[in-house]
């Protein structure tokens, strides 16, 4: 996987198209890191899309997976379980299970885990053909 700093994953535009099918959580290595586990379920190009990336990542309670970043990928982030604080363009707001984050492309953004129990959430980033 692509890196740009500690967890960040990017959306690969060099790895085979994608396969249709379903991956299970046991299927995929996971990664540790300061208090974030990180598995990525899919990464790689599209029929319609350069490259998409998604995952989940759990963090422990006062961890965040990274600082705030921006990346060329515009990004949803899907709250599963816990409480946090998203940050994106300059607002923070409180989530728990059920909140979803759209971010734009180039737009800083990060998240941490406020609560007393581990916080999940998946993400889903992308680069149109073309981009």
């Amino acid at each position: 996987m692509t890196q740009e700093t500690s967890n960040v994953v990017s959306a690969s535009t060099a790895a085979p198209k994608l396969a249709d099918g379903v991956l299970t959580i046991a299927d995929l290595p996971s990664e540790f890191q300061d208090g974030c586990r990180v598995f990525v379920h899919y990464n790689g190009p599209t029929d319609q899309l350069s490259g998409v990336c998604t995952g989940m990542a759990v963090l422990d309670p006062g961890a965040s997976p990274h600082p705030p970043h921006r990346h060329p990928e515009e990004e949803f982030l899907i709250i599963a379980d816990g409480t946090g604080e998203i940050s994106c363009d300059g607002r923070v707001t409180q989530v728990g299970p059920g909140a979803i984050l759209y971010c734009a492309g180039n737009t800083l953004h990060g998240i941490v885990n406020t609560g007393k129990v581990p916080m999940t959430f998946y993400w889903s980033k992308w680069l149109a053909k073309g981009f």
